[in-house]
């Protein structure tokens, strides 16, 4: 799955989905908020309308010439990361996506309940909320308790509070640091 690409389903949080669109424009990526159903809107868990740019069912299935720029990016939120773990279509996306040498970017409880279902997450470093992180260290991943956290083509978040460091994790990974220190300070987000 080509590009950079932020899958939305009903009751997903807004500043995890939002504030990461956000971070990636600001420096002039091009990013799709896709949304999983094929209906016109998708609720937030806050009650906030947004309309999707794309649906998962018009994607293309053809990963050849993936990269790891490409990013699936799976927002958290109640019950929208629930609606997204199930998903098969989606699920089955994103590990053909990831074997295809793709990216994947997930915060709050989606790690825990989507990242879980890929086939081998041994050795990977990750973050989430607070209760959702047995799956995947039953796995054989290993929680770190940050922000955000980059192990290989996979970076997590912890939650709605730590969305645009998710994000800039996200744009380094794409565009290198020095691009992701200037949206930064655009933000004034000097922690001095």
């Amino acid at each position: 799955m080509k590009g950079i690409n932020i899958f939305l389903a009903d009751g997903f949080e807004d500043i995890e989905a939002l504030a990461v669109n956000d971070v990636l424009r600001r420096a002039g990526l091009d990013v799709c908020l896709v949304a999983i159903s094929d209906d016109p809107f998708v609720m937030s868990s806050h009650g906030v309308t947004v309309g999707p740019e794309s649906y998962l069912v018009d994607f293309d299935e053809d990963h050849t010439g993936t990269g790891a720029e490409d990013f699936m990016i799976f927002p958290g939120g109640m019950p929208g990361t629930k609606n997204l773990a199930s998903c098969e279509a989606l699920v089955r996306a994103m590990r053909e996506h990831y074997a295809a040498g793709g990216s994947l970017a997930a915060i709050c409880a989606a790690p825990g309940l989507v990242l879980s279902q890929l086939p081998d997450v041994k050795g990977l470093e990750f973050t989430c909320f607070d209760g959702f992180q047995d799956a995947l260290i039953a796995k054989g991943a290993s929680f770190v308790n940050a922000p955000a956290v980059k192990s290989g083509r996979i970076i997590t978040g912890r939650s709605a509070g730590h969305a645009v460091a998710f994000g800039l994790e996200i744009l380094k990974a794409i565009k290198g640091p020095e691009e992701a220190e200037r949206v930064k300070y655009a933000l004034l987000l000097d922690t001095k």
